[in-house]
């Protein structure tokens, strides 16, 4: 059985970049529910006593769906911290990001560009391969880079959940806001763990 993980920061400590109002609503009542959800799923299944990784790379239908959302949260929120003016990576995932896409703000670029053009509801990802290197993908509602053997170290929520308390329908302004929450030192302990 899975639990509802606790936030690593108080409700208000993302404001401006995520209120706290949308915190009680996209923690307490969207993952809560995926949480209730995939337990519910889980007896009999032959799933019961796996990881949530190998649940997600093994499940289908409504248990891929809550598995993958349950996954996908559990990491959401917890690569964030308070909010920052001055917020940008250091160490090994600073470099990764520079030898992969250029520079850090041509990475910023192309996440956001992803995240802001994949239609309908998802996720957009950094993800790391066995030798390091990085990769930015799109993935569909439940859709998880683990499912393709990658390592995920960074995603931006693009259901609607996640920002229209906030932004209404501007998905960009969500995405831009959320460069001020990331907790890279969690970004660099994920990408060592590859």
């Amino acid at each position: 059985m899975f639990n509802l993980i606790d936030l690593p920061y108080a409700p208000e400590a993302l404001s401006p970049a995520i209120s706290a109002e949308t915190l009680s609503f996209h923690h307490g009542k969207h993952l809560a529910t995926y949480v209730k959800n995939l337990n519910a799923a889980l007896p009999g299944s032959g799933l019961e006593d796996l990881p949530l990784e190998e649940i997600v790379c093994k499940a289908q239908g409504g248990m891929l769906n809550n598995a993958g959302q349950t996954l996908n949260h559990n990491l959401y929120f917890t690569q964030f911290k308070a909010w920052s003016a001055e917020n940008a990576p250091s160490g090994p995932i600073a470099e990764a990001i520079s030898r992969d896409f250029g520079s850090f703000d041509a990475f910023k670029a192309e996440f956001a560009a992803k995240g802001a053009s994949l239609f309908g509801s998802g996720w957009v990802w950094l993800s790391a391969d066995t030798q390091g290197r990085l990769a930015i993908t799109q993935e569909g509602p439940a859709g998880n880079p683990v499912q393709k053997g990658l390592k995920p170290l960074l995603t931006f929520d693009v259901w609607e959940h996640a920002y229209y308390i906030d932004y209404r329908n501007s998905r960009p302004d969500h995405l831009a806001a959320l460069w001020n929450i990331i907790d890279w030192a969690e970004i660099n302990r994920r990408y060592a763990e590859r």
